[in-house]
């Protein structure tokens, strides 16, 4: 266990549950564990009881990716820890594909309600419709504008046409809206959403009282930084910014509340965490800055930030990340930035 990890408190230990297995985690909240086919290779479901217009069955938060091997595991799910009742409501923190990838699947199935924010929903129906702007082939004049040059991994991103699609087959046609500060009775817990942004457009997790429970998606995880990117279509972001004042957001829970991510384990140390993501990203923005006492593109600033080998997926993030913190420094007056002969952008001191 690394420093930073040691000092949180896993309550569970070690114990995952198995595919297809419910873990419970507090009175009427169970945890599955969904494989994904990427290098983070794992996400956290949630399964809460619930009872809607007089029928009882499940609230399921957040779905996993679209492949057989996760419909599967739902299929042991069904039939086995949820013995058959049905699933009364699907509600996803937001749109990216681990997370939204079954939700017209599971909707269509038990003809449940889509629940989550606007902002989530526009772009997972964007996003699945794969439309100019937000489609792979729109991120390339995006990364080579920001120092992206290499022939083989331009080509490899050019390859992802269909990335989100793919993981995404079908989001549902209507949802529900999930609005900062409203309260969601989901069976006899109240359930109270705190949005955030910069990860993805209007981010919801869930904090009940009753239970001192924190559903924090992926805007708080225990091991691994939450990425934060500037994207093509939104090419003058401040998703760092963004980021670091969402946290503020989480100020006022207790201390001891139980903290159920998407990804890692559950665990306790919340305002400890939020430190430590805050010390994170002043230390990355101390190295960004310091490297630009000359000229530097995006590009030239991934491998300071990401000191292993990348495949194509994984240096959209980097890449993304790498300009997020340079935006921040450059809308904070620390950089100046210019627009070469080769059509690069690149950054330097003021």
């Amino acid at each position: 266990m690394n420093p930073l990890e040691a000092q949180l408190r896993y309550p569970f230990g070690d114990e995952l549950p198995a595919p297809g297995s419910v873990r419970a985690v507090a009175p009427g909240l169970g945890w599955l564990r969904m494989g994904l086919p990427f290098a983070l290779d794992h996400i956290n479901l949630w399964l809460l009881d619930d009872e809607r217009e007089g029928r009882s069955g499940y609230t399921v938060i957040d779905c996993g990716v679209a492949n057989e091997l996760t419909r599967a595991n739902w299929e042991h799910v069904f039939e086995g820890p949820m013995g058959g009742a049905p699933v009364l409501r699907v509600l996803a923190t937001h749109c990216h594909p681990d997370h939204v990838g079954l939700s017209g699947w599971l909707c269509t199935r038990f003809e449940a309600p889509f629940w989550l924010t606007a902002g989530e929903f526009g772009f997972a129906r964007m996003m699945a419709a794969a439309l100019p702007g937000v489609d792979g082939p729109s991120a390339i004049p995006h990364f080579e504008r920001h120092g992206l040059c290499d022939p083989a991994m331009l080509e490899q991103m050019r390859s992802r046409r269909n990335y989100y699609p793919s993981l995404v087959p079908s989001v549902p046609d209507a949802y529900t809206r999930l609005q900062d500060g409203q309260t969601v009775a989901i069976g006899n817990v109240r359930w109270r959403v705190i949005t955030g942004f910069g990860h993805s457009p209007e981010h919801a997790s869930l904090y009940s009282q009753e239970l001192n429970v924190l559903i924090s998606g992926d805007m708080v995880l225990p091991r691994i930084s939450t990425n934060v990117s500037v994207f093509a279509v939104e090419p003058e972001g401040n998703p760092l910014q963004q980021y670091l004042d969402s946290l503020d957001k989480f100020a006022d829970l207790p201390a001891d509340v139980l903290v159920l991510p998407s990804h890692g384990k559950p665990f306790h140390g919340l305002h400890t965490r939020i430190e430590q993501l805050r010390a994170h990203h002043v230390a990355r923005l101390a190295e960004v800055q310091e490297a630009c006492r000359k000229p530097v593109s995006a590009m030239d600033i991934v491998p300071l930030m990401f000191r292993r080998p990348l495949d194509a997926h994984q240096l959209s993030f980097a890449l993304g990340e790498a300009l997020a913190h340079l935006h921040k420094l450059w809308n904070d007056g620390m950089l100046k930035r210019v627009t070469g002969a080769d059509g690069v952008i690149r950054f330097h001191l003021t």
